[in-house]
């Protein structure tokens, strides 16, 4: 009998997709760094009972309507909103993600930006590199204080929870914005909900987790950075669309806030020459949240085990909607 086939559009790590391989037949995009074509993707969705893609891919109506014989769509994230769901649904597609297993590995790199941020620390990485460091001065690249500040997390699923355990080491005062608000956790971590509003003019760092939706689609814009404190921070590692870079470059620039830590941009890979990537107190990542290597790993091995379950006639283990 012949296996399933499946598709993978980037160059992946063999062991992780153990489950797979002993259900299905794989063929991968050989760059792990360069995205497969749009061509290329169109091509193998033609022929492929499974697909495991990135973030990066489109997974459209258009691609949808040339792939007739998927069953499954493992996303290598734990956001999907480079998928169609509606496209899907229409035509009794699994599509799954990848929660959980990076919650924690995302809220040290959002920690990390903060504290990054506030410190100073890659402006002077770079002052030393650079062969600025020729003394001493009392005030020399001079940050601030993380401790005891207040916190304000904009979306508190289960990254933004891990986040403010993390805070809670640093005797922060915790806010939070969410849709619905979540009581235990407020019991749990002693944190506090707020309107948004309120949140943006009490917080010393403003922390976005949230998912993009229609309604968060530029939440963060010239209104809400006027409604900041200036020598507050903001730290993105959610999804560039919630952000209104333009607002955000004149904030920074104008003293509204005094900076800002991205992981997430608007438009990935984010050009060098990006007014953002310019400034000294904005701190830059190319989208590495969930990017430790033990955690890459298992989101691999999710996704595989997702696909060769749904494959085989059962239920994924993280599905977003099922046929």
């Amino acid at each position: 009998m012949t296996k399933p086939y499946v598709y993978i559009t980037r160059k992946l790590d063999e062991a992780s997709l153990t489950p797979l391989k002993e259900v299905a037949h794989i063929e991968m995009w050989l760059s792990e760094d360069e995205p497969c074509p749009r061509e290329e993707l169109e091509k193998q969705a033609a022929k492929a009972d499974a697909l495991l893609t990135m973030l990066s891919d489109q997974v459209d109506e258009a691609l949808l309507s040339k792939a007739p014989h998927v069953q499954v769509i493992a996303n290598l994230a734990v956001g999907y909103d480079n998928i169609d769901l509606k496209a899907a649904e229409k035509r009794n597609i699994t599509i799954c993600h990848t929660p959980d297993v990076l919650t924690e590995s995302t809220a040290d790199l959002a920690f990390a930006l903060l504290m990054a941020s506030a410190r100073r620390i890659v402006e002077a990485s770079e002052w030393v590199k650079e062969g600025h460091w020729t003394g001493w001065g009392p005030l020399l690249l001079a940050g601030a204080d993380v401790h005891h500040k207040t916190l304000g997390i904009v979306g508190m699923g289960s990254i933004g929870t891990a986040l403010a355990k993390r805070a809670a080491g640093f005797d922060m005062k915790v806010l939070y914005h969410n849709r619905s608000r979540k009581p235990e956790t407020e019991a749990q971590l002693g944190v506090t909900y707020a309107a948004f509003e309120e949140l943006l003019t009490q917080s010393d760092f403003v922390v976005c987790l949230t998912p993009l939706t229609p309604e968060t689609k530029d939440m963060f814009n010239e209104k809400a950075f006027d409604l900041m404190k200036n020598s507050a921070y903001l730290i993105n590692v959610s999804r560039g669309q919630t952000v209104d870079e333009d607002a955000l470059y004149e904030a920074v620039t104008t003293g509204k806030i005094a900076g800002a830590g991205l992981d997430v941009f608007r438009q990935e890979p984010v050009s060098p020459s990006h007014p953002l990537t310019t400034l000294p107190n904005v701190t830059v990542l190319p989208h590495i949240g969930s990017a430790s290597v033990e955690t890459r790993k298992m989101m691999m091995r999710l996704c595989a085990e997702n696909i060769a379950l749904v494959l085989q006639g059962q239920q994924a283990k993280t599905p977003v909607c099922s046929s």
